[in-house]
């Protein structure tokens, strides 16, 4: 019978529990175990060390767990440690407060998700991680290609491809293979219309080094615009400004002979040239004017913050959060406004200002409708409603900014030809995907007939999705996380929620009962017209998006009438009683 081995007192354990904590519940030594060890006995340098292996979550977690975990995990040393492990080839650390740490988590969360509309598969995938990209700062799809901006101002170029799978097959994938387009950058656009077909060429807005004119010393940096053509990643064309202008966006607007870049510098005003893209593959050489904009031009005391654009309109937000248009088009603008009253068509540059309760953040524009969210994160559409792109639960124009009542606090907007898309974040940090308008060709999945308000899409969604883009084939979702830039809603005062104004159909609030209840009586109405138990179940689920409830409660009631509609799959399409 072999004796029991028993352990030398030379061995210690070492004490798992946070040593700010006090001592183990029952602190006497036990018998045979020996005296436990503090971790805070250990090297800092050498618990940052071993921290720094664990994966980014594991850190993370770790460093909720105590008081002095959290000081060890969040010390820059160890983010140092994971930044060079994830991005061995990143030289500098970045700006800001926590350059270690942002970096990071920068390179920790990046990346490129897409869902195609069209094929047997479709599901959520991932394009290829180029591995000097510091970070996804913003991305255009493009009619082949997907170009991908980073932190430090690299901008790739994401090819797709015909690859060979595993099982030895040729298949087209997008979005495989890389190369760095130039270096930089500050910004980049193309064709501003949704359909990708049109844009044909990439403008660059960049820095580059000049050589020193005769009479000065060393050389300068010049800001210029490249013009690359998508297909190739040609640069066909360079224009180099003075060295005293710097700017910090570009947008396009215009058709292709007569191609506006709108150019927004750091102190505010808007610049503007025209050019002729049809001849831009021409080998020439010639000048073109930069003029002052109209609306930094008549309007001086603005300073634009933000520029959006489409083929015949322009958006300006300016740094107090009011918001001006250029509409180009007297279609455009009755589509948008409602009326041609105020559309001069001499003066197309004329500024128009919009009437809004509240400090705009962000928006987004499409062809004839548009998006607003102000600084209490509240949502505001306008223009065009004839697929329901509103998101409103009808089909009626809106010439003014109109708030969707149950969508808050989204984490990004984006409006298309016909449809719109919100990216939203839920109460356990939980992304999720809605979409209104027209549902034909699978552009919002899960609802091929479209709908008047926002519905949640049957999308997987990233944990860290900040940005998305449609197109004609795919939807697009950039994944990154900055831990020093995100948007930061403002609680809206008790006042204003009280003052509210009524909502109209599918937003009625708990402030007006009366409202509500006329708003579902509606939905009965629109219930009972229609004609089979199959379309009174779709309809219920439109209404179910429109009513005001929570994200989980809408999931829920989407989910049982789901399960009903697949249990009533054998009701015959004829007509069914009211009773039933």
């Amino acid at each position: 019978m072999g004796e029991k081995a028993v352990p030398s007192p030379s061995r210690r354990r070492v004490k798992r529990s946070c040593p700010s904590c006090g001592p183990d519940p029952g602190g006497e030594e036990k018998k045979g175990r020996g005296n436990p060890i503090s971790v805070q006995l250990f090297p800092p340098e050498l618990v940052e060390h071993i921290i720094s292996f664990l994966p980014v979550r594991d850190v993370v977690a770790l460093g909720q767990t105590c008081h002095y975990f959290h000081e060890v995990c969040d010390a820059e040393g160890v983010w140092r440690r994971i930044c060079r492990r994830l991005s061995p080839r990143l030289r500098e650390q970045g700006s800001g407060v926590r350059p270690w740490k942002r970096a990071a988590i920068l390179n920790y969360t990046k990346g490129l998700y897409f869902q195609a509309f069209g094929g047997r598969r479709r599901c959520l995938s991932k394009s290829v991680a180029p591995l000097l990209a510091h970070g996804y700062r913003r991305f255009l799809p493009t009619k082949d290609h997907v170009f991908i901006l980073d932190y430090t101002g690299t901008l790739f170029f994401l090819k797709n491809a015909l690859v060979s799978s595993t099982l030895g097959q040729i298949q087209w994938k997008r979005a495989c293979r890389y190369v760095v387009l130039c270096r930089g950058a500050k910004d980049f656009a193309s064709d501003p219309r949704c359909d990708t077909v049109y844009r044909k060429y990439l403008y660059v807005l960049a820095t580059r080094e000049q050589p020193a004119v005769v009479g000065t010393t060393g050389s300068r940096a010049c800001d210029c615009v490249e013009v690359y053509l998508q297909s190739s990643g040609q640069r066909v064309f360079k224009m180099t400004f003075h060295h005293s202008m710097s700017f910090k966006q570009i947008v396009l607007v215009g058709q292709e002979n007569q191609r506006a870049l709108l150019l927004l510098t750091e102190e505010g005003k808007i610049y503007s040239l025209v050019v002729n893209e049809t001849q831009l593959d021409q080998p020439r050489s010639y000048t073109v004017q930069l003029a002052l904009r109209k609306v930094s031009r008549c309007l001086p005391h603005l300073r634009v913050t933000r520029m959006a654009s489409n083929q015949s309109s322009t958006l300006y937000i300016t740094d107090q959060g009011g918001v001006y248009f250029e509409v180009h088009t007297p279609g455009v603008y009755r589509d948008l406004f409602g009326t041609l009253q105020a559309f001069d068509p001499l003066d197309q540059q004329m500024p128009l200002a919009l009437s809004l309760p509240a400090k705009i953040l962000f928006c987004a524009l499409g062809y004839n409708h548009l998006g607003l969210v102000d600084e209490f994160g509240r949502i505001f559409m306008q223009g065009n409603n004839r697929y329901g792109q509103l998101g409103t639960g009808d089909k009626m124009d809106r010439g003014e900014p109109t708030q969707v009542h149950y969508l808050q606090r989204p984490i990004a907007l984006w409006c298309g030809l016909n449809h719109s898309l919100v990216l939203s974040q839920g109460s356990d940090f939980s992304k999720e995907l809605l979409g209104c308008g027209c549902g034909a060709g699978g552009r919002l999945p899960g609802w091929p007939k479209g709908s008047a308000s926002f519905v949640k899409l049957h999308v997987k969604v990233p944990l860290c999705a900040c940005s998305l883009c449609s197109t004609r084939e795919c939807l697009y979702m950039l994944s990154s996380h900055d831990i020093e830039h995100h948007p930061t809603y403002r609680d809206l005062p008790a006042s204003r929620v009280v003052g509210t104004p009524e909502p109209g159909l599918g937003a009625g609030a708990p402030q007006d009962p009366g409202g509500a209840a006329r708003a579902c009586e509606e939905y009965l109405s629109q219930i009972h017209s229609c004609p089979t138990l199959q379309d009174r179940m779709e309809k219920m689920k439109e209404i179910v998006g429109w009513m005001p409830l929570m994200a989980a409660q809408k999931d829920f009631f989407w989910e049982a009438l789901d399960m009903l509609q697949r249990a009533a799959g054998g009701v015959g399409p004829g007509p069914s009683t009211p009773e039933s």
